[in-house]
């Protein structure tokens, strides 16, 4: 029987450029789905901001004002408790979306760190494990 030692088993070249290219391939996935991910936080950021400066319009105003909320092309009278709870519901759904990003997002870039570094351990080694 024959002990063989981590340093002394070797993977041949091809098979050692086709799993590189794969955990690049791997790598170069996660950082489009990065710049996506970080794409639609923004967005949905924006959105917030949109949603709170509307907010605070509407608390300025006074509780007998006739606000109008547009609906399709029309625009339809609703009550003042009704646009601030709808503003309110909005905002803290789009705080739980930028929640889900940033979980979806953290796990990308520990992907595609692991991925980095597979990469430089196996031109490091050279093919040894």
């Amino acid at each position: 029987m024959f002990a063989v030692g981590p340093s002394t088993m070797s993977i041949p070249n091809e098979a050692l450029q086709k799993l590189a290219l794969e955990i690049e391939s791997q790598a170069q996935s996660a950082q489009r789905e990065i710049n996506i991910v970080k794409t639609a936080v923004f967005a949905k950021q924006r959105d917030i901001r949109m949603l709170e400066l509307t907010s605070s319009e509407v608390k300025s105003l006074d509780k007998d004002t006739k606000v109008y909320q547009g609906v399709g092309k029309m625009f339809v009278f609703s009550p003042m408790a009704d646009v601030e709870k709808r503003l309110s519901s909005e905002t803290s759904e789009l705080k739980s979306d930028i929640s889900n990003l940033n979980k979806k997002l953290h796990y990308l870039e520990t992907t595609q760190k692991n991925s980095i570094q597979h990469i430089d351990k196996i031109m490091q080694s050279g093919g040894r494990f």
